[in-house]
């Protein structure tokens, strides 16, 4: 039992990337009738298209179909931030400007310190 809903669960994963296989088997299957009656070019025989003009078109059909859903599953995907910039905390030193004239500017990163560090502390040792 484990093992048929591992394969079901397999062949449904699978199953969008088979799909173009399927219609190439259905159409090599039914090849005789394609070129009978849906070929675009069964009036020219000199062509030899035998059908290949209607597949072609049926797995541009199937592209085109799949592609316009991805990009509607794309756009109604949400959109989780995995990245986040670190803040900067500027700092000015007015007195260095008031002694000497000139500026000193310079940047500070805030570190986040966890209020568990100080709980996890490993023992000091003398």
């Amino acid at each position: 039992m484990r093992s048929f809903l591992a394969y079901l669960l397999l062949f449904s994963i699978m199953l969008p990337t088979i799909s173009p296989w399927g219609t190439i088997v259905y159409f090599r299957l039914n090849q005789e009738f394609i070129a009978r009656t849906l070929c675009e070019n069964r009036e020219q025989p000199l062509a030899m298209c035998y059908g290949k003009c209607y597949l072609a078109k049926i797995l541009k059909q199937q592209k085109e179909q799949e592609d316009k859903e991805t990009a509607q599953r794309l756009q109604n995907l949400p959109l989780f931030q995995l990245f986040s910039q670190t803040e900067t905390q500027f700092a000015f030193i007015c007195k260095y400007v008031v002694e000497t004239g000139k500026t000193c500017f310079y940047y500070q990163l805030v570190f986040y310190t966890s209020p568990e560090f100080r709980l996890l502390r490993p023992p000091e040792f003398s």
